[in-house]
């Protein structure tokens, strides 16, 4: 049976070469994050941003929600791939990170697809349930505190539509997940997720190895 490739820098960059549809406005974005502190740990990868764009169009999406702004490239590729309409909700605990993302999604035209609702995210999420009942949401992109994560997933379920998507990130977490010596709240969190998404009947699961880790349950 065929195993993962390891993708080593050369092979990885080919692959962005093949496929990535990269522009002045993300390269820009990705540019002015990477200077901040913990800027690259905490941005989203471009090919992912561009997976999860893909998605959207895919399940047809029109109303998507974001647990985890910061400085808004995932928020941007997405909101590119809703319909006219569409709307992308996104969930901060700072105004800093969204002051950021603002001038990039003005510059690709989407600011007006996009909401940001900034405070605590299970508090939104929960506002969000009622707000947008009963159509519910169609797909969710958890990236945000990881020893929330536990509390997102259930509230992002309660959120989305009979065949809505949540998509979340971060499910290998930098690979600590597998080392016995890792005992950290986020690490304990994530481990705790994982094995809860195995065992939970309510959602389609797949755990996809790239980037970080990517999950996708689907609501039953």
């Amino acid at each position: 049976m065929a195993q993962q490739t390891e993708f080593s820098p050369a092979l990885l960059d080919y692959v962005r070469t093949v496929s990535l549809r990269d522009d002045e406005i993300l390269s820009d974005l990705r540019k002015e994050t990477v200077e901040l502190p913990m800027g690259r740990a905490m941005q989203v990868m471009a090919e992912e941003a561009q997976f999860l764009a893909l998605l959207v169009a895919l399940i047809g999406a029109r109303t998507v929600v974001e647990v985890g702004t910061f400085t808004g490239y995932s928020t941007l590729c997405m909101a590119r791939a809703l319909p006219t309409g569409g709307r992308l909700i996104t969930v901060d605990i700072s105004e800093k990170w969204p002051m950021i993302a603002k001038p990039y999604w003005q510059r690709a035209g989407v600011a007006d697809r996009i909401d940001v609702r900034i405070g605590a995210a299970t508090d939104v999420l929960t506002t969000l349930a009622t707000e947008l009942a009963p159509a519910g949401a169609d797909l969710i992109f958890v990236d945000a505190d990881k020893a929330g994560y536990p509390a997102y997933y259930e509230k992002a379920l309660q959120l989305a539509r009979p065949g809505g998507l949540i998509a979340i990130d971060n499910t290998v977490f930098f690979g600590r997940v597998v080392d016995e010596h890792a005992s950290d709240a986020d690490t304990v969190a994530v481990r705790e997720l994982n094995a809860a998404l195995l065992e939970d009947d309510r959602v389609d699961l797949a755990m996809l190895s790239m980037a970080d880790g990517l999950t996708l349950a689907r609501k039953r």
